[in-house]
């Protein structure tokens, strides 16, 4: 790996001369200033401007790992976080990591190489290297978990009560009269479908109300959405109610309930999870489960520069208030009418 002194030796002058190269070029005479650059380019040299700023110890930069910055939840809250940081003198650096170990490595990693003071995951995998971090500074380690929460992560986190949640939905199913009810459920390794599948057999096994489960694994998309609801429309006994983990799969669940001339809620009543902008304006408007999106992205900084300025002696696990929301896409059971 090439070195700002290998590109000062091959260009002829001083360090401090590849430094304002790079930082402020234009004070640099411009013959000197193409030696430097062609030095740069020859040797392939990727200055680490967290270097730069190891007078202060920081680089007052957070990284943010989002699974898909493409739904409309995470960027939600990525937005929220990226204002909050903002306001105390940081800038966020969003990896996108597209629900891939090796990216969320790659990124991770910034932690490690000093690049950033902090890290923000939003996923349910945590990188060796912040397995690493947190091992070696405990509670002081700059990580915060926001969303998908496992205790076994052992750093400070922000988000609901999925379970509670989950069965708060499942309860406005069943007093509608619902006993046979899909579940879209998100991917079985993630912390939070494994918690919202608690809540929803938990009600389900309620005296009075037991209710059969038709549960199928998506990835929380739309397209995922839609193919999961076409499977459980065309079983020979369909249910009459389906529970999405993610609004976005019951966008793709309407369109399937459409494509099988059924009518919602007539037919078959449709519950998502998120609450997104859009969620008011489908037809039917969405019942869903309200994530406090703002607060989750602020509280995360919130949580993270308190460990990076040192005011955190202990990991602390935030659960926000959620809110279940009733519209137009639930109603009585088709054998009740």
């Amino acid at each position: 790996m090439s070195t700002i002194k290998m590109v000062a030796a091959r260009a002829g002058v001083s360090t401090a001369t590849v430094s304002r190269t790079l930082s402020n070029p234009d004070i640099v005479v411009p013959e000197t200033r193409a030696k430097v650059q062609a030095a740069i380019k020859e040797l392939g040299y990727a200055p680490n401007f967290a270097a730069k700023s190891l007078r202060m110890l920081r680089t007052s930069k957070i990284v943010m790992m989002v699974p898909d910055v493409s739904n409309p939840f995470f960027s939600e809250v990525l937005r929220r976080a990226d204002d909050m940081a903002k306001q105390a003198g940081y800038s966020v650096l969003l990896g996108d990591t597209r629900d891939d170990a090796k990216r969320e490595a790659q990124f991770a990693d910034m932690l490690q190489r000093k690049e950033a003071d902090g890290v923000i995951f939003l996923g349910h995998r945590m990188p060796t290297a912040l397995v690493n971090a947190v091992r070696d500074k405990g509670p002081q380690a700059p990580i915060v978990n926001s969303c998908d929460f496992s205790p076994a992560f052992g750093v400070s986190s922000v988000h609901i009560d999925n379970a509670r949640a989950a069965h708060e939905a499942m309860a406005l199913l069943q007093s509608m009269g619902h006993r046979r009810i899909g579940i879209i459920a998100g991917p079985i390794e993630s912390n939070i479908t494994r918690d919202r599948l608690t809540g929803v057999r938990n009600a389900a096994a309620t005296p009075g109300r037991e209710s059969e489960l038709l549960i199928r694994h998506a990835d929380y998309t739309i397209e995922a959405g839609q193919r999961e609801a076409e499977r459980l429309l065309t079983l020979p006994e369909r249910p009459t109610a389906i529970f999405c983990f993610s609004d976005e799969m019951a966008v793709g669940a309407l369109a399937a309930c459409r494509a099988h001339d059924l009518r919602c809620p007539r037919d078959l009543s449709i519950v998502g999870f998120d609450d997104i902008r859009y969620a008011r304006y489908l037809d039917p408007p969405l019942t869903t489960v309200r994530q406090p999106m703002e607060m989750i992205g602020k509280t995360a900084v919130k949580l993270l520069l308190a460990i990076i300025e040192g005011a955190a002696t202990e990991t602390r696990v935030v659960t926000l208030d959620h809110e279940l929301v009733v519209r137009g896409s639930t109603g009585p059971a088709p054998d009740l009418r």
